[in-house]
Parts: structure tokens; C-alpha cells; sequence
């Protein structure tokens, strides 16, 4: 059985994202150490009030991006080449 559960190292733990389902405790883990998805916005001219004023703007778009029905599109070029 293999599962994936999305985390953050924190203080020497990993803290889980969401409780997997049907997994007992003491099920031994393995543990990948993903690069940061964080964006360097002073690099791309963005100060920090040009971010809130763009945050608040896209506000309205969060929930959509964040349903799993978008996941598709982390990836879009490997998608639309199984196509």
C-alpha cells in the first residue's frame, strides 16, 4: 500500500497536511523532501504592497485553484501529451 499525504517540516517533525485514511499508527513512513514552491517576488519587481494589492484581487479565484479538479494543470504539458 502506498499512500501520499502533503506535509511541513517543522522543528525536527513532520506535520501531516490531512489525516490519512485507514493507516494505524506505527505504519512506518518514508519521507521526500520536496523543493520550495516559494517565489522570489522582489527578484520578479513585485514589492510587498503590489503583493497584498494583487493577493486581494485574485482573492476571488482561490477556491477554484484550489479544487482538486485543477490539479490537472500543475503539470499541463505531461497531461495533454497522455491525450
Amino acid at each position: 500500500m502506498l499512500k501520499s499525504i502533503e506535509g511541513i517540516y517543522r522543528n525536527g517533525k513532520v506535520e501531516l497536511l490531512e489525516v490519512p485514511p485507514g493507516v494505524r499508527d506505527e505504519t512506518r513512513v518514508i519521507v521526500t523532501f520536496l523543493e520550495s514552491r516559494a517565489i522570489n517576488l522582489q527578484a520578479r519587481g513585485i514589492d510587498e504592497v503590489h503583493a497584498a494589492e494583487l493577493r486581494a484581487r485574485l482573492a476571488t479565484f482561490a477556491e477554484d485553484w484550489d479544487s482538486p479538479e485543477m490539479d490537472i494543470y500543475d503539470d499541463y504539458d505531461a497531461a495533454k501529451a497522455n491525450l
